[in-house]
């Protein structure tokens, strides 16, 4: 069988522009350090590439919500930490005036400074991050406490009893209400496994447990015959406060119902807390231990990763410098072959 010369001419054409094609291929791994660039490529590779990019995705979602959710943990045991100061400092004025021989403007002057704690409490129960609310569970958008405005520290007057007395076992006579939810926020730090990332402030503050909360409403009446360790904290203050304007050291009927039994009150308030607090720490910890595994998995899926997609930096320019010499040769040969004219053949 005879070649012509255009059919000569389509052979060296085809097989420069295949050369060429295949440098231009291995250039572009060289420079991009990526082998596969298109699913021609390497076909049976797409699926676990596609594969190992989705979890890569989900990975990078839980570290992401994680990360945030440690940052509102950090901040929350910060509010913790200042609430127990309080507790602390109010329970140092209230050893003070039981026992030193406070004048009553000293005891004023005492009544003033728990006044302002309780507010800076009411601020730390009120905090927020990143403009929500860490303390209302899944109402997070709801400010949890405002003041109550039938709070009423003396004994009734009416013969209706409209309004009735402070009552620790009735959380609709307290100082403060509860408009939050009952709710904690729970966090999926793995498939399937979640976990509490949250206190809600009727546990924290009121000392009324969710289960209680989530039977009764917004504001349930608490009973504490089995939980004698639960306590309002926000009803310890006020009472404080009112047993020291009134210099009442132990009369369990008189305002705020004595001093003695506010220390003890306070001691079962910071006992609350602390117990709460180690509770989130050890959330915390849960949450830091489960972001470890999930960075050590994000590892493990790019080496995966890497396999079908990396392309080996010697293996890739050794091949380019051949590919190279293989381009010099075919030009070689197509200009030697581009000068044979008919004339040569006579």
């Amino acid at each position: 069988m005879k070649a012509t010369e255009s059919t000569t001419y389509r052979m060296l054409q085809t097989n420069l522009s295949r050369v060429t094609s295949r440098l231009e291929e291995l250039r572009m791994q060289g420079a991009t350090g990526i082998k596969l660039n298109n699913p021609s490529d390497d076909p049976s590779a797409i699926r676990p590439v596609l594969t190992t990019r989705t979890q890569l995705m989900h990975t990078d979602r839980y570290l992401e919500t994680m990360g945030v959710t440690s940052d509102k943990m950090q901040a929350t045991d910060g509010h913790l930490n200042h609430i127990e100061n309080i507790l602390q400092r109010i329970k140092e004025i209230s050893i003070n005036a039981i026992n030193g021989a406070m004048s009553p403007q000293d005891l004023t002057i005492f009544a003033d400074e728990v006044a302002n704690m309780k507010q800076e409490l009411l601020d730390s129960a009120n905090a927020q991050v990143d403009g929500k609310y860490i303390f209302s569970g899944y109402a997070e958008n709801t400010k949890p406490f405002i003041e109550n405005p039938n709070y009423n520290p003396n004994p009734p007057v009416d013969p209706l009893n409209l309004n009735p007395p402070y009552d620790p076992a009735d959380s609709t006579t307290w100082p403060y209400l509860y408009m939050g939810d009952a709710n904690p926020t729970e966090l999926e730090i793995t498939p399937g496994e979640y976990l509490e990332s949250n206190l809600t402030g009727n546990d924290l503050f009121l000392g009324i447990s969710n289960s209680i909360m989530q039977a009764g409403g917004p504001s349930p009446p608490a009973v504490y015959a089995s939980d004698t360790d639960r306590i309002d904290i926000f009803s310890v203050l006020t009472r404080t406060e009112e047993a020291l304007r009134a210099g009442n050291i132990d009369d369990p009927l008189a305002a705020g119902g004595g001093l003695q039994a506010s220390i003890d009150d306070l001691e079962t308030a910071a006992d609350q807390n602390r117990r709460l607090r180690s509770q989130l720490g050890n959330r915390a910890s849960r949450v830091d231990t489960a972001m470890l595994h999930q960075e050590d998995v994000r590892i493990d899926l790019y080496q995966i990763l890497s396999r079908y997609e990396d392309a080996d930096a010697i293996e890739t320019f050794n091949d380019i410098i051949k590919q190279e010499t293989a381009f010099q040769a075919a030009l070689s040969i197509t200009s030697k072959v581009s000068q044979i004219s008919i004339l040569d053949y006579f």
